[in-house]
């Protein structure tokens, strides 16, 4: 635009003067004289030719300066064009790379985005595509390379990059690569929601219940998750522990466990139950046979129960007649009936014991009374009632076998626990 209204100028300029020229000589029949020397050199011309040739020198000097310009910009003007053509092809590059990864095309895709990534403007797009799409087709060698790239290519992009390492390194199941990738990236960025939402997937596919368990307050803190997913987090992860600790068979870690448990979370269902169950199993029943008195005593649970019934007391009569104080509330219960006979079969009161269990039996058929019966039955040299009992016993498990079968066709195990009848 500049140019345009110089040239404008310059067109005026000149016009000026040919309209003064002519105002002043040629319509007045004088052409005018013009005299130049220099030297041995004279030069003779009317007004009017010098000022055309001048005009003429001017307009061929500008043509021939404009000339010259070009040619030394044409260097420059064509590394542009190619820049701009290598730039649209790029980007077309990197649309059809997002395209064939998506249908799945991972080679295809790999070759596309690597082959144009120097001229993209954004190369980190294409070395990280590439690095998933060689992922995807089992090549993790050609994938750290890519991630390499990367790095060399946008240095101040590493936490998108470790993420992506960390996340296909997790895909993989290469957990202590991942670990070391989100390890250094937590240092650098503590607070990164992604960085935190990793290390919790990581975590939980590793069954660190213990690293998982440092980590919550850290996902709290910086709103990762929703208030119910930590606190569903929360209780998954303190029952893995205690499950954890219970095989330990160390009564002194699973009480410093309860007592490091929020409250909000032993009140979750189930997560009292876990303890009691590990304690039994670790042997100190005795010491938690308060507790589940006073959790059933509160609210009335049939795991409580079963529970209660699997703790070796040191006084067995005492701890039936204790047992027996719930028959006022709870006569009809069966299995309050089942515990109080093997509790009376602990302390040595055959007959309690049958009463209990044929009441139980009558109210609700159960593998473990059948057993118990059975069992009780021998004792009394009834070889042929006993047997009654052991076969129905069997019967009913195996019923309840299909019926497990039958609910659950796909045969996907239901999450392991500590099973209270194992204590039995």
């Amino acid at each position: 635009m500049r140019r345009l209204a110089i040239l404008i100028a310059i067109l005026a300029l000149i016009a000026g003067a040919a309209y003064y020229l002519y105002g002043h000589f040629l319509a007045k029949g004088d052409p005018g004289y013009v005299i130049i020397g220099y030297g041995p050199w004279t030069l003779e011309s009317s007004l009017v030719i010098l000022a055309g040739a001048l005009t003429l020198a001017f307009i061929l000097f500008y043509a021939i300066i404009r000339l010259v310009i070009h040619a030394l910009r044409l260097p420059r003007i064509l590394r542009q064009r190619g820049g701009r053509k290598r730039s649209r092809q790029s980007q077309e590059a990197l649309i059809t790379g997002l395209i064939e990864t998506a249908e799945g095309n991972w080679e295809k895709a790999e070759k596309t985005l690597i082959r144009h990534a120097a001229d993209s403007g954004v190369p980190l797009i294409n070395y990280l595509t590439a690095a998933r799409a060689a992922h995807s087709r089992g090549a993790p060698e050609q994938r750290d390379e890519y991630l390499k790239l990367a790095h060399e290519a946008m240095p101040e992009a590493e936490i998108a990059i470790g993420l992506t390492r960390a996340e296909l390194q997790l895909s993989d199941k290469q957990f202590d690569q991942a670990l070391e990738s989100l390890s250094q990236l937590n240092r650098i960025a503590p607070t990164h929601a992604a960085v935190l939402r990793l290390l919790h997937q990581a975590y939980a596919q590793m069954e660190d219940w213990e690293a998982l368990r440092n980590l919550i307050p850290s996902l709290h803190t910086n709103k990762v998750m929703m208030e119910a997913e930590i606190k569903l987090l929360e209780t998954e992860t303190y029952s893995a522990l205690l499950k954890q600790h219970a095989k330990s068979g160390d009564p002194s870690r699973l009480r410093k466990l309860w007592e490091n448990i929020p409250g909000h979370i032993r009140k979750a269902a189930g997560i009292e139950s876990l303890y009691f169950a590990a304690m039994i199993e670790a042997g100190a029943g005795w010491e938690i046979e308060p507790a589940v008195r006073a959790s059933l005593d509160r609210d009335w649970n049939e795991t409580l129960l079963v529970l209660y019934g699997c703790i070796p007391a040191p006084d067995a009569g005492q701890q039936l007649a204790q047992a027996e104080t719930w028959l006022s509330r709870h006569g009809n219960d069966a299995v309050l009936l089942r515990v109080l006979g093997k509790l009376a079969v602990r302390a040595g009161q055959i007959e309690p014991a049958l009463r209990y269990l044929e009441q139980s039996l009558s109210i609700e058929p159960s593998v473990e009374a059948y057993q118990l019966m059975g069992d009780l039955l021998l004792r009394q040299n009834d070889t042929a009632a006993a047997c009654t009992c052991f076969r129905r016993g069997l019967l009913l498990a195996s019923n309840e076998v299909v019926a497990q079968i039958e609910q659950n066709p796909s045969g996907e195990s239901e999450p392991a626990g500590l099973e209270t009848e194992a204590l039995d």
